[in-house]
């Protein structure tokens, strides 16, 4: 969201929730082993982690990198743009065609990299373009990226090429927005897809849900019970453990220790969702995801007021560490890869 600093000191002074502050006394006990890697000189939100030895990151001042035998050796490259311009990317995707990395900004660049070029596929240029997160359905060919309103609805763009062009979608084909709803690029992940199905979580003025069951031809779009109405608030961070099971997580990031309204439920794939643990913990978090195979129930979310964990479904959390990330995923039900500042790092929960 281009505009959540510009609003950041004015959301202290609206709040309709109740504020409790975590507890330290909740902290889980479990045997949470992290380790860390040093990336220097750069902001790490979006990472495509393939197994337990090869991660791909990028980050702003351009970096893009990857290792391949679990963080012994980082392969690392720093992406300008016509020589002047460092784009700062929070958007990351990969299929058999190579890495796509989407910057955030004026003019929005999105490159393709392989392992002898680097290309911009897609170019947008517009004094309010911010996009915030892109995926690839399972098969690679079919794939779509979310920004920032430039004209009244949602910025999308698609590919079904393998993401050699992309399209933008014309608002005719898209639901409104509300001045002030945008989306939050916070983690790459208020963008889930299973099979043909595509969810997408908006924020700040509103904080709603669109889908679409055909890759992105039709949307609905639904309301949800999230904390919203200032720039900073909403939903960062959306997942799905199958068609009609999902979680939203989120809050303010101008004020991460509030705990109201900032995390929610659905049973019937995004149309209604209900609000848990509320004015509990886990306060502002950007990244949430299910742990896999574990029937919807075990989750993680983290943000930079640490790491959280649920065993049922979301209703109920405990803190599992202060440690500071911005984005999660996982590779198998014991082992994640996690980014933050200037920072990745392997995860095993027990």
């Amino acid at each position: 969201m281009k505009q959540i600093w510009l609003l950041i000191a004015l959301s202290f002074l609206f709040t309709n929730c109740k504020q409790e502050k975590s507890n330290s006394k909740n902290k889980k006990e479990v045997d949470l082993t992290i380790t860390s890697f040093d990336i220097p000189n750069t902001s790490i939100r979006a990472i495509i982690a393939e197994n337990d030895s090869t991660v791909y990151y990028t980050g702003s001042n351009g970096q893009f990198g990857f290792t391949t035998d679990g963080g012994q050796f980082w392969s690392k490259k720093t992406i300008t743009y016509n020589d002047t311009l460092t784009p700062e990317f929070r958007s990351i995707a990969k299929n058999k065609e190579g890495v796509f990395l989407l910057s955030v900004g004026n003019p929005a660049l999105l490159y393709k990299v392989t392992d002898s070029t680097q290309t911009v596929v897609y170019k947008e240029v517009h004094e309010n373009v911010f996009y915030d997160s892109m995926h690839f359905f399972d098969n690679g060919v079919h794939g779509i990226a979310v920004g920032d309103p430039t004209d009244g609805c949602p910025s999308i763009i698609t590919t079904s090429d393998a993401g050699n062009t992309w399209t933008k979608i014309s608002c005719e084909n898209l639901p409104n927005f509300e001045n002030g709803e945008a989306f939050f690029a916070a983690s790459n992940t208020n963008i889930k897809i299973i099979n043909n199905i595509v969810w997408i979580a908006s924020g700040g003025k509103k904080s709603r849900i669109l889908k679409s069951t055909d890759k992105g031809k039709t949307w609905e779009i639904f309301e949800t019970p999230f904390i919203q109405g200032n720039g900073p608030q909403g939903i960062y961070s959306i997942d799905f453990y199958d068609e009609n099971i999902g979680i939203a997580v989120g809050g303010s990031y101008a004020n991460p220790t509030d705990n109201c309204k900032n995390k929610a439920i659905t049973n019937d794939g995004g149309k209604t969702w209900n609000i848990v643990s509320d004015n509990l913990n886990p306060n502002y978090k950007s990244c949430v995801q299910y742990i896999p195979h574990s029937d919807g129930k075990k989750i993680i979310a983290l943000g930079k007021t640490g790491i959280s964990y649920s065993e049922d479904g979301g209703n109920q959390w405990e803190i599992m560490s202060d440690a500071s990330f911005y984005t999660i995923q996982f590779v198998n039900q014991h082992n994640a890869w996690v980014a933050g500042n200037n920072k990745i790092g392997k995860i095993i929960v027990p």
